[in-house]
């Protein structure tokens, strides 16, 4: 329901500090992506177990997510954020240690910690959006998912600058940059105290922030209710959310594959690559807001649909083309795609789940996406049997299959839920 009243003050100000805080999160979120190949060479002396330090981020979001959701439905959105920001740093200073004393069980220790902090801390774009009505969620998230942005913009310098001093500290290239991250998560812990009230209780009584709101019939539910996987999938909305956001992040995750591959094979040297990788990063949290706006204009399921067309068609271009200009236009494309997937879906599940089980729903959609990361591991068979125009093929089928399976996701006949979890027509 769309409400005129403003935004309150208090409100503003915890969204600014959230934002914030996810620009800090945001930087770290790159060091395990940049550097974690590295460190794994220059342990093993071999690059045999490179892609290690993605499967541990994969397989430590699997294992934080819902927990961490759970966390925050019960104690808070701050506790679940206080509790994900000192594994980061606790992560961190064991990542440090360890690579410093080239002690490789040190090091994946400490990226499970590491990664599953990160991963919990996901659930500030709830806390932020749940603040809100939901005519103006999906702006929310899109104004969090930019904050990301500038996080990745900031990695870069953040490690080259701990480079710079790894030398005069005697400290490793490679240990460096795990001593400095501290530096980023206390002033994100700092922001984090300052959001009062607790956003759950703000979205518990939004209609004392918001007069003209009135709630749904269907988010009245009681504290006590379950909810869990088999509550979460009862609803269409959520269903659909889901398995679209699974088959989009696993058509970027094999473009991500696919195209450095592509545009070395045409004698492109690694700055290029870089330069497109850069450019399709900026496509995916780029647009969060206009694409949160969009969706709170014209619905969710526009958006959704919108960003599977558009990730598919940048696929295509990055499957059927081979010069440089447009092999970064189609995965730019692609990231696009990512973005309105990644906020549309997000505004759909917080808008559907009860708001006692927020937290759990937000956290079961990110487990979900998971899976989105193995299916890429393919990619290299793809390659070697059938070529990088097949793998391209795949990437764009994954990426509108869930518009050709959305009347079957929506049909609460096809498993059978019980009645009082289904949403009234």
């Amino acid at each position: 329901m769309l409400t005129a009243d403003p935004t309150p003050a208090l409100i503003r100000r915890n969204t600014i500090y959230l934002a914030l805080a996810q620009m800090f999160v945001g930087t770290g979120t790159l060091f395990t992506g940049s550097m974690g190949p590295l460190m794994i060479e220059s342990l093993l002396g071999s690059p045999l177990l490179v892609g290690l330090s993605t499967a541990v981020v994969a397989g430590s979001r699997f294992i934080a997510s819902y927990s961490f959701g759970l966390v925050t439905d019960r104690f808070g959105r701050r506790s679940g954020l206080f509790l994900g920001l000192g594994l980061g740093l606790a992560g961190a200073t064991v990542i440090g240690t360890a690579m410093q004393a080239r002690w490789f069980p040190g090091v994946i220790t400490g990226m499970v910690i590491f990664s599953m902090g990160m991963n919990g801390v996901q659930q500030l774009r709830l806390a932020a959006a749940e603040m809100y009505p939901p005519s103006r969620r999906a702006v929310i998230i899109g104004f969090m998912l930019t904050g990301s942005l500038v996080g990745v913009v900031m990695a870069p310098p953040t490690i080259s600058l701990a480079f710079s001093l790894a030398p005069l500290l005697g400290l490793g290239d490679l240990a460096m940059p795990w001593f400095i991250f501290p530096a980023l998560i206390v002033p994100a812990l700092v922001l984090v105290t300052r959001v009062r009230p607790d956003p759950r209780e703000i979205a518990a009584d939004l209609t004392r922030y918001f007069p003209s709101y009135v709630p749904p019939v269907s988010q009245v539910a009681t504290d006590s209710s379950p909810f869990g996987p088999r509550e979460f999938f009862a609803d269409a909305e959520r269903r659909i959310a889901a398995v679209t956001m699974l088959f989009a992040q696993a058509a970027m995750n094999m473009a991500m594959v696919t195209v450095p591959i592509q545009l070395h094979h045409h004698g492109l040297e690694l700055p290029a690559v870089a330069l497109s990788i850069s450019i399709h990063v900026g496509g995916m949290f780029g647009p969060s807001i206009p694409m949160g706006k969009l969706a709170d204009r014209f619905g969710r399921g526009p958006v959704l649909i919108a960003g599977a067309l558009i990730e598919a068609i940048g696929a295509g271009i990055t499957t059927f083309t081979s010069d440089h200009a447009s092999v970064t236009f189609g995965v730019f494309l692609v990231g696009v795609g990512w973005c309105a997937a990644n906020v549309a879906s997000s505004a759909m599940v917080i808008d559907s789940a009860p708001g006692h089980a927020r937290g759990r729903a937000v956290g079961l959609l990110d487990t979900f996406t998971v899976a989105g990361l193995f299916l890429p591991l393919s990619v290299g068979v793809l390659i070697s049997v059938w070529g990088l125009q097949l793998a391209g093929l795949v990437a764009m089928v994954l990426a509108i299959l869930p518009l050709l399976l959305r009347r079957l996701l929506a049909d609460d006949s096809i498993v059978p839920w019980p009645k009082a979890l289904r949403r009234p027509a």
